[in-house]
């Protein structure tokens, strides 16, 4: 037991010891993990808080770039990237051949843009079909199916013709390609005509058509009448041959309009018109696919009777039949009648214009058409380069593709700009450099028949382009002459087109530093240079006056102070090629090169910047001066006489100025780096285009939205302030008592309309929180 008890005793010794040994350890360990925990946990929340706080960082400075402009330096690589040897050549491979909508030749020049778009550097390219309606001539080898004018003597047999085909001049051998249509213009109707009586209707405007029923009497019921090509739309002048009666009507480009050298040059030896030369063009009014207007042409729309639009005068009723001077010249000499006054007079050697009536010898005149009217594919090419901050706002650069025949100026002048354009901004795409904004490119299809790839691309997607869509840059001829800049544009984009002119290197370099210099000095020596409002007759036409999407439209012209002329003088002519653009418009291609980078540097500055650089006070001098030469040109005193009052408009006119102004105040003072405030005003510039519209269009022309600009419906090319207005007014007092009273009673429809539509617009820049009436700056 005691042995036991010693034993015992030491192991108790021990035992103690031992347990004293692990519960320190124990307690140390505990402690040590206690403040390691305390340790890891205040270092892991702290590691956590500064990730948090980087995170944060970089979203705050993601948020931030939203605000941010775009590269500057980017604008001087682009203009600098600019060649224009390249767009020589870009000329020279378009022209080769010619190219007619619809033709397999018009797939060709599309599918090779669109390939070249991708190589170029492009995020995307795609073709856009659509089968619309289109319309061909005769067949030129046969006399039997040829258009063509002929004189019949008293017995009925042809002892004169127009020829089938223009002449084949020295160095223009190609005129000769089969492939290149005879003179024809397109849409008028099939059929012969044959009349005794040829009346000589100057130019077809309206104005001529009243002098001669008017003033002299003469009846054109059934009779062919002569104009010559110029001042308005040919178009116009069929509908209005066909508004008094005339059963045809033959249309010809005298050498007062299209060859003025004093020396008698024509082309091939200078660039005014040969006798033997023609302009083609189409007779068809209006905008698009004849057969599905306001809705794209694609497989499942529904497409209208052509018997219908016929009914409705919707398509050309007459027969119409270009020709040359030198076979205007027969025709013109075989006319009796009472001599035109001085202001009728054409250039024509030996010939004494006159009035006309019965043709003289008991002559007969005959017109032969063999037009057809048929369905077709056409394409448009589509080019994206997609923004990086805002992709879902677009900037497109648009030009038609399709051409007469060659169409080196009209359009592939502007077609080889667009391709080199395209090539400059992909090779900075390639270096990494993408825009802000979504930059879209249009090469568009069948513009020549009736603005129509343009316009039916715009009614697919006229819901998308209508939230999204900034602002449309034009160029249909790049360079008519060497010699001015031509700019048409909304008031909107007026500085934006002044900005880019003063940075880019006018073509005339020992003369003028910059565009903008020599611009001025062109057209406007004493104040800002002159912009142009914009009509019809090109591709802008279906983003402006439908869309309401802010538009430029932009080309070189010549000296219209020296040259009073009408066009270019080869225009629409099979002698429209190549050589005439390295002989005569622009042999070295700098004027080609300057319109490239005005139309790249607009683009850019509208892609990139942060505020878009729109200036809604444009918009209110414009509706200023509009209203000034409303009031110069409508006596006040008649208006009220017959219950006509402008007081409201020129309030419209002048809240409209107090509203932009205090707009103008709120962009110059906004916070640059609040992404969100940024937006907004953008959206309110953008979309105050849109509010000038109505969605029931004008009166007689639901397809036209614009109630500020719009064609003149007595000449489609020319723009008409308050179009609606000025419909309304137009020839009032001739009319029946009982029509026009309801003439009357459309003055006061319009006048309406147009002031809400003004203060529509003007409630777009109010601040975006006001409401039904109250709303404010």
């Amino acid at each position: 037991m005691e042995d036991k008890l010693i034993y015992t005793g030491e192991s108790t010794m021990q035992s103690v010891f031992g347990r004293k040994v692990p519960v320190l350890i124990a307690s140390i360990c505990f402690i040590v993990g206690i403040v390691t925990g305390v340790l890891i946990g205040y270092f892991s929340a702290k590691n956590a808080d500064s990730a948090a706080a980087s995170e944060e960082s970089t979203a705050y400075k993601v948020f931030l770039k939203l605000a941010e402009g775009g590269d500057l330096s980017v604008q001087q690589k682009l203009l600098e990237g600019i060649k224009a040897e390249n767009i020589r050549e870009n000329l020279r491979e378009m022209t080769r051949y010619p190219h007619v909508a619809g033709t397999a030749e018009d797939f060709t020049t599309a599918e090779d843009l669109r390939k070249k778009w991708l190589e170029q550097g492009l995020d995307d390219a795609v073709l856009v079909p659509y089968d619309v309606l289109l319309s061909y001539p005769g067949n030129k080898t046969s006399n039997n199916t040829a258009n063509k004018a002929q004189i019949l003597d008293s017995n009925g047999n042809v002892i004169w013709q127009t020829p089938l085909e223009e002449a084949a001049l020295d160095k223009a051998s190609s005129t000769k390609d089969p492939r290149a249509p005879p003179p024809f213009n397109a849409y008028s109707k099939n059929g012969t005509v044959e009349n005794s009586r040829l009346v000589y209707v100057n130019y077809g405007r309206i104005e001529d058509f009243f002098f001669i029923t008017r003033n002299k009497s003469i009846d054109l019921n059934g009779a062919i009448v002569i104009a010559r090509y110029g001042k308005i739309f040919r178009g116009d002048k069929v509908r209005h041959a066909t508004m008094f009666n005339a059963s045809a009507i033959i249309l010809y480009s005298d050498p007062k309009d299209y060859a003025v050298d004093p020396n008698g040059a024509v082309f091939p030896n200078s660039w005014w018109l040969p006798g033997t030369g023609v302009q083609r063009g189409s007779t068809f009014i209006g905008n698009g696919d004849p057969l599905t207007p306001g809705y794209p042409a694609v497989d499942y729309s529904y497409r209208e009777p052509i018997e219908e639009l016929e009914k409705k005068m919707e398509m050309p009723q007459i027969p119409a039949h270009p020709i040359g001077y030198d076979y205007a010249k027969e025709l013109l000499n075989t006319m009796s009648g009472e001599e035109v006054p001085a202001s009728w007079r054409g250039a024509i050697s030996n010939v004494t214009y006159k009035f006309g009536g019965y043709l003289m010898d008991n002559k007969t005149l005959r017109v032969v058409n063999h037009n057809t009217r048929e369905i077709r594919t056409t394409y448009n090419a589509i080019g994206i380069i997609r923004g990086a901050v805002e992709p879902d706002r677009y900037v497109i650069v648009g030009n038609h593709r399709d051409a007469w025949a060659y169409g080196a100026v009209d359009p592939t002048s502007g077609t080889a700009v667009l391709l080199e354009l395209t090539r400059a901004l992909g090779s900075l795409v390639k270096e990494g450099w993408r825009p802000r904004r979504t930059i879209m490119f249009g090469s568009w299809g069948a513009e020549e028949y009736a603005v129509i790839g343009s316009t039916e691309w715009v009614e697919q997607y006229i819901k998308a382009l209508g939230e999204r869509a900034v602002a449309y840059i034009n160029v249909d001829i790049a360079v008519e002459y060497h010699y001015k800049l031509s700019v048409g544009a909304s008031p909107l984009l007026y500085e934006a087109v002044y900005a880019a002119t003063k940075v880019v290197p006018d073509p005339e370099s020992t003369m003028f530093s910059n565009v903008y210099d020599s611009w001025q000095k062109r057209t406007n020596p004493s104040q800002k240079p002159k912009i142009r409002d914009l009509g019809s007759g090109s591709d802008f036409a279906p983003f402006f006056l439908r869309a309401g999407i802010p538009s430029i439209d932009l080309c070189y012209f010549y000296d219209d102070e020296e040259w009073n002329i009408s066009s270019y003088p080869l225009y629409h002519s099979v002698y429209e090629t190549f050589l005439l653009v390295t002989n005569y418009t622009d042999p070295t291609f700098k004027w080609h090169q300057s319109l490239c980078r005005i139309c790249g540097e607009i683009a850019r500055y509208l892609a990139d910047t942060a505020i878009l650089p729109m200036d809604v006070r444009g918009y209110a001098t414009k509706l200023e001066t509009m209203l000034k030469n409303f009031k110069d040109t409508n006596n006040e005193t008649w208006l009220n006489s017959n219950g006509v009052s402008l007081g409201n408009l020129t309030k419209a006119v002048n809240e409209f100025r107090r509203v932009a102004d205090a707009f103008h105040e709120e962009v110059q003072n906004i916070n640059k780096k609040d992404p969100f405030a940024v937006r907004r005003v953008n959206d309110q510039m953008m979309l105050l285009e849109r509010g000038f519209t109505d969605p029931a269009g004008l009166p007689g022309r639901p397809l036209m939205k614009h109630v500020i600009f719009a064609p003149s419906s007595k000449n489609t090319y020319a723009s008409s302030g308050f179009p609606g207005l000025t419909d309304a007014l137009f020839d009032i007092e001739s009319k029946a008592p009982d029509e026009r009273m309801k003439q009357w009673q459309l003055v006061k429809r319009q006048m309406a309309v147009a002031i809400f539509t003004i203060n529509s617009a003007a409630s777009t820049l109010r601040n975006v929180t006001g409401l039904h009436g109250s709303m404010s700056n």
